[in-house]
């Protein structure tokens, strides 16, 4: 009895699909495979090492952007699911050479040790702020809840988040 062979493949690479993102504030078109996650998109296609890499389970936040202003971990998102849409890592933070308030609460208050799940916090933090600008304790804790720092106790990281709170009231008052 002859034994059948799986047919030759008929293609010459992977399929790729062109995305159009803006990447803080900056458009790209860009060939992707669409099995690619959307943390690998940012560090390898785009060089945005910023978003860290941590447990690739959504366990840790490590990989948290923005996506359209909300706080995703990017690790559970395939590049081409983030076609046509805006989103902000963490070096996208800092403006014209001056820290955004998450970035200055983290150096004021100590929010970082080893600094590795420092970008996923800050970008939860940003997206936490923009909904909720007068947050509680209570609050701030539960907004990080999805993210992991195995440094801390969290205390130092909460501060620098109520301090950037604080920082973007007082701006929008007009009294920074």
């Amino acid at each position: 009895m002859a034994v059948e062979t799986a047919p030759t493949a008929t293609t010459t690479g992977p399929k790729l699909r062109r995305i159009r993102v803006t990447v803080n504030g900056a458009a790209h078109d860009v060939d992707v495979e669409p099995r690619t996650l959307l943390v690998h998109f940012l560090r390898e296609n785009l060089g945005m090492t910023g978003t860290h890499i941590g447990c690739d389970t959504t366990s840790c936040g490590a990989c948290t952007v923005l996506l359209n202003g909300r706080a995703v971990k990017s690790c559970t998102l395939f590049a081409v699911q983030a076609d046509q849409s805006s989103i902000a890592t963490v070096e996208g933070l800092e403006k014209d050479g001056k820290l955004h308030p998450i970035q200055e609460g983290f150096h004021q208050e100590h929010g970082l040790q080893c600094g590795f799940c420092t970008p996923g916090m800050m970008m939860t933090a940003v997206g936490f702020l923009a909904t909720n600008p007068a947050p509680t304790e209570l609050q701030i804790r539960e907004a990080i809840s999805g993210n992991l720092c195995r440094c801390t106790g969290y205390v130092n990281i909460v501060k620098s988040i109520d301090y950037a709170a604080r920082k973007m009231r007082e701006t929008a008052e007009g009294k920074a």
